[in-house]
């Protein structure tokens, strides 16, 4: 049996959130454990039945995903951290026995340190690191997932398709925890995988997919030898099960891939045809080729026309199915419940559902099974793309002929010893000055607020109100807490790329456009469509409300051009640089106007700067010139007494240490608690003369760091970073943590910063 249609995988949050909400009610109370297996149940039945309704004759299942697939390969394999062990099975409500050790693992628990969470490849959305130790054994522990398997077949035979992290890419992504190599475990991971297919076999499937994307990066000769010698066992082990292998491969070129693996038997590869190549001459048409000429990571609609001349060509050489380009995680459930959106922005768009119509469409039209309703789609794409390519929607004028004056001058600020020592004067600080990363808990009330001024239920002074008496509630407790440099909280800010994309020309916000980010965290990213202007100030009254409510420094908050990009639904219509510098002069007038308000301090998160970076190495030192330069040009026009700060957070940062003093901010706060300061050894070795705050509190957790805890993790920063450079502060913001634990954690921060102090 082959396929026509498919997509490379499916999202699992729900289109109105619901497992997050059954999450986070099961980790307040476990007694809600058999609404958790139902709410997860209920989702992915419905969304492998819309799949099959809508035509398409495969259906990719990873089973009831809890957190992240990542961490449920982990489990699946036996491979959760060694000290989540002795946590209890779960025994009952029709969870798997796993659950409580997995959600462990993933937020930690009062005792026990959460694993590192860092991005998946070059998205925003983020996975759960597996910790691997060189005496590694894996154990599966795969009845839950079986079962799942079961239960789907039962409903759909075998259209339902299995999908596993594959083992390469697996290893590739974990990390040791004693200096080994993860890949050392890639010969006895891929006999574990062998054990494991006769058992999915035994479910009554017929093809079971293996993801690759590790594939698409560079990958040194000898690791590929070894790649492609376990492939060759294991696909010989699938074929003696009666299982049919398709490799997919995302986010990149997938001919590296197809020209390790061809020839073994594999019988499909599945290949990115937007991010990757179009032309893959190692493809010599002997498998299937899962063609992924639709866009998963973006919101445009597709160009049928070029889409279907790619699977022509494609098909005179091999056998072709129609699919995503990537995963529909990574964009909303359906355009149908948007309400605001205007008929010609809404004529360009195609979210999952779309998507989803567009794969079926296509595979029928390339088999010769179209429709007349199909030439009508047909038509209409054909005129939604002509629309775009002409509206007067996508260009300003005055934008353009700004972003066409800029010079190199303007990308560039001071000296910075003559900074720093303007910047002392100016702002008087103690050694090893602590803050927090920007935002506050979004308490009930903030949120409460929020919906009555959307729901009309309160007037826009009154909402205003409410969150001036939350900043200033906010200063206070940041007073008595004896925090340096302050913040205002950001109670307005819904989001930190939405509540400037509701304020800037070029941008949509949506209404139920979720996507997931990690575990129950959801993101609403906005629709960046056209070139961007600010119309009017942003944040300067907020900042003005806190402010007049201190004498101690309070942060002007704002979110970097690259950020702004990287979790938006970005424009592809003109290149990305263009984009972040028309974000960057919006920007830069706000500094201008925050500094004119009283501002010493400006902080301009860019926590995606790592999320954007192109997965070869041959094609970042582009990437990084226009990135690095966009956040230089909102940055550089301020006096050398203002002090520039940045943030970033939840990447792998160890590559791009050059990158964040390119960047050029007079103090960078990164993420290090969850990876024990390892970026501060990294900047050390490479000279960085910069601030730098590395964070002594891991936020994505939910536990209040012991006060040794910290302490060490500052002594460690110390062996590092000399004191005159040394900032303290969270990995992240504080919205999503309650005051109690908030409260409790910046004492111990505090503290461990006042102690250290007196030793130098």
């Amino acid at each position: 049996m082959t396929f026509h249609a498919t997509t490379a995988g499916v999202p699992r949050i729900g289109p109105d959130r619901e497992l997050k909400k059954a999450l986070e009610a099961y980790w307040r109370d476990s007694a809600t454990g058999r609404d958790l297996a139902g709410t997860a149940t209920r989702l992915v039945n419905d969304y492998t039945d819309g799949l099959v309704n809508e035509g398409l004759d495969s259906a990719p299942f990873q089973g009831r995903s809890y957190y992240d697939a990542i961490l449920d390969t982990s489990a699946i394999l036996g491979a959760l951290p060694e000290r989540v062990a002795d946590i209890s099975d779960h025994e009952n409500d029709g969870l798997p026995q796993f659950i409580d050790r997995l959600f462990a693992a993933a937020r930690g628990t009062a005792e026990l340190p959460a694993s590192a969470m860092t991005k998946w490849f070059d998205t925003n959305y983020h996975y759960i690191v597996p910790e691997l130790s060189a005496d590694q054994e894996f154990r599966l522990e795969d009845g839950a997932w079986l079962d799942d398997i079961r239960d789907q077949v039962n409903r759909h035979g075998d259209k339902v398709r299995p999908v596993l992290v594959g083992p390469f890419t697996y290893l590739a992504l974990a990390r040791s925890t004693d200096g080994s190599n993860p890949l050392e475990h890639l010969e006895s991971l891929f006999e574990t995988y062998g054990r494991l297919l006769p058992r999915i076999a035994d479910r009554g499937v017929t093809w079971l997919q293996l993801d690759e994307p590790s594939l698409v990066t560079d990958v040194d000769p000898a690791t590929l030898s070894r790649v492609k010698a376990g492939y060759k066992k294991l696909t010989q082990l699938a074929h003696d099960a009666g299982l049919k292998l398709l490799v997919q491969t995302y986010y990149g070129d997938a001919d590296q891939a197809i020209k390790t693996l061809s020839g073994l038997g594999i019988d499909a590869f599945g290949a990115d045809l937007v991010a990757g190549g179009k032309e893959l001459p190692n493809w010599t048409g002997e498998e299937l080729l899962v063609a992924g000429v639709v866009d998963g990571r973006n919101i445009w609609r597709t160009d049928l026309d070029a889409a279907l001349e790619t699977l022509k060509a494609l098909a005179e050489r091999g056998p072709v199915a129609v699919s995503t380009s990537a995963s529909l995680l990574h964009v909303p459930y359906t355009l149908s419940r948007e309400t605001t959106l205007s008929d010609e922005l809404r004529s360009w768009l195609a979210f999952g559902e779309e998507k989803i119509r567009e794969v079926a469409l296509l595979s029928r039209v390339l088999r010769g099974e179209g429709t007349e309703a199909d030439e009508k789609a047909l038509a209409e794409a054909r005129e939604a793309v002509q629309s775009r390519a002409t509206s007067k929607l996508t260009h300003n004028d005055e934008v353009r002929e700004r972003t066409a004056k800029i010079t190199e001058e303007d990308r560039h600020r001071g000296d910075i010893e003559e900074r720093r020592k303007a910047q002392q004067e100016e702002l008087n600080l103690p050694p090893l000055p602590t803050t927090t990363i920007g935002s506050f808990p979004q308490t009930t009330q903030i949120r409460q607020a929020r919906a009555k001024l959307r729901k009309g239920e309160i007037t826009e002074e009154q909402y205003t109100q409410a969150m001036r008496d939350e900043i200033a509630d906010v200063i206070e407790r940041q007073e008595k807490l004896d925090l340096d440099v302050l913040v205002h909280g950001e109670p307005e800010r819904n989001d930190m790329v939405q509540y400037f994309s509701e304020q800037l020309e070029g941008y949509h916000s949506t209404e139920h456009a979720w996507v997931q980010s990690y575990g129950s965290r959801c993101v609403r990213p906005p629709i960046l469509f056209g070139d961007v202007r600010r119309p009017e100030p942003m944040t300067v009254s907020w900042f003005e409300e806190a402010q007049k409510l201190t004498d101690k420094p309070v942060k002007g908050m704002l979110t970097g051009p690259v950020t702004m990009l990287a979790w938006s639904f970005v424009r592809d219509d003109q290149p990305l640089g263009e984009t972040a510098d028309q974000v960057a002069l919006a920007l830069r007038d706000e500094i201008d106007d925050l500094v004119s308000a009283g501002a010493k301090v400006v902080q301009v998160d860019e926590p995606a700067i790592r999320e954007l970076l192109p997965l070869r190495e041959a094609e970042q030192p582009a990437y990084l010139k226009w990135a690095v330069g966009s956040f230089r040009l909102a940055t550089s026009g301020v006096a050398p007494k203002t002090q520039i700060h940045t943030h970033m957070c939840y990447s792998e940062f160890n590559e791009l240490i050059g990158t964040v003093g390119d960047l050029d901010a007079d103090v960078t706060s990164i993420e290090a608690a969850r990876n024990g300061m390892q970026v501060l050894a990294a900047l050390h070795e490479a000279g960085y003369d910069l601030g730098v705050g590395p964070g002594v509190w891991d936020i994505h957790s939910p536990r209040v760091p012991k006060q040794e805890e910290v302490d060490q993790l500052l002594a460690d920063a110390l062996a590092n970073v000399a004191p005159e450079l040394l900032w303290v502060n969270p990995d992240c913001g504080l919205k999503t943590r309650g005051w109690e634990e908030t409260t409790a954690s910046l004492e111990v921060l505090v503290d461990a910063a006042k102690k250290a102090r007196a030793t130098l």
